[in-house]
Order: C-alpha cells, then sequence, then structure tokens
C-alpha cells in the first residue's frame, strides 16, 4: 500500500470537512452501488486519496460532484462516458465502480463487456457519437478537425461536448492518481485472471 487508509481518528480539520462533503453529499447520500466507506471509516478509491492533500482534494471532488448530479449528461452517456475512460486507461478501480452504476442505469452486460473490451456501439446515435467522441479525446488526442467538430456538434451540441471533455479530463486525473498510488478495485470484487 502505497498511500495508508486514513480513518476519521487520523484525520485533521481540513480532511474532516473534505471527508463530510464526500459523505455528506450526493455520492453518500443516494444510492450506493458500491461502498464509499470502509467498516473502518476510511474512504474506498480515489475519495481516499483525496483525504491526503484536501487543498487539492475538495476542489476535485467537486467537479466530480458536478459531473455525476449537475451536468446534463443522461445517466446512460455519463456512465458510458465514464467507462470508456475507464477501458483506455485500464483503471481498475473506476471499471469496479461504474460498472455497478452502469448497470443501475440501465446497461446491459453485453454493453458492459462491449465498453470494457473497446467494441461499444449504440442504437442510440447520441449515445455512440458520445462514445465515439471520448474515445476520440484518447486515441487522437483530442484534437478535431472542422469536418468532425462539426459533426460532434451537430450530434451532441457544443454544450455535451464540452461536459464529456471535463469528464474524460477528471476521470483520467483520478486513473492516474490510483495507478500511482496503487488503488486497485477490492480484491474480492476483481474477475478471475
Amino acid at each position: 500500500m502505497r498511500l495508508p487508509d486514513l480513518t476519521p481518528a487520523e484525520l485533521g480539520q481540513a480532511q474532516l470537512e473534505l471527508r463530510e462533503r464526500i459523505v455528506g453529499g450526493p455520492r453518500g447520500s443516494g444510492p450506493q452501488h458500491f461502498p464509499l466507506v470502509r467498516e473502518d471509516g476510511s474512504l474506498t478509491g480515489p475519495f481516499g486519496v483525496m483525504l491526503h492533500e484536501p487543498a487539492l482534494g475538495a476542489p476535485l471532488q467537486e467537479l466530480g460532484s458536478a459531473i455525476r448530479y449537475a451536468s446534463g449528461l443522461d445517466a446512460r452517456t455519463r456512465e458510458i462516458a465514464i467507462l470508456a475512460v475507464a477501458a483506455a486507461t485500464g483503471s481498475a478501480f473506476e471499471a469496479y465502480a461504474h460498472e455497478r452504476v452502469g448497470r443501475a442505469v440501465g446497461l446491459t452486460e453485453d454493453e458492459i463487456a462491449a465498453l470494457a473490451d473497446g467494441s461499444f456501439t449504440s442504437a442510440d446515435p447520441r449515445e455512440r457519437a458520445a462514445y465515439d467522441f471520448c474515445r476520440h479525446l484518447f486515441d487522437d488526442g483530442g484534437h478535431l478537425d472542422d469536418d468532425s467538430y462539426a459533426a460532434y456538434a451537430d450530434a451532441l451540441g457544443t454544450t455535451t461536448m464540452t461536459e464529456l471533455i471535463v469528464l474524460v479530463g477528471y476521470y483520467r486525473t483520478l486513473a492516474q492518481l490510483l495507478d500511482v498510488f496503487d488503488v486497485g478495485a477490492p480484491e474480492e470484487e476483481q474477475p478471475a485472471q
């Protein structure tokens, strides 16, 4: 373990305030598709990492909360995009967490498997465009020629494009934090190799 799990008794004031914003906000008050808090009171996944640096963790968690709970992305499109990032970055924790959220918002097992292996498609042209746009951000570094920009703007609108760009950047940041600090999915939840 590169960073220790911090229990509430080990937290300073800024860390306690951040923990309360995470657990007392929409993440902690809504349906729990994966554990946010362990039995000892420490936080799971990226939230445990955020507690180590509350000056950065607080705005980071606020951005994540805005993406998940305040953006105009519908739940399926949001989870498609998050799982696309999890697959592109190899983030075991984000795949573990958001496969569960994805099922809750209506993604099928076949869709989840296709998101994991990069073969996702959808009969819904907006979902397909959102997935393709997210893949483009990874595969092509985000650069769009004028024709591609016009096609995505027509299919998604610039507001959705902006939301997806921010989502991809946020979840890419989380994936990197989780990778560097070696935070994976809980062992009992990892698929057999």
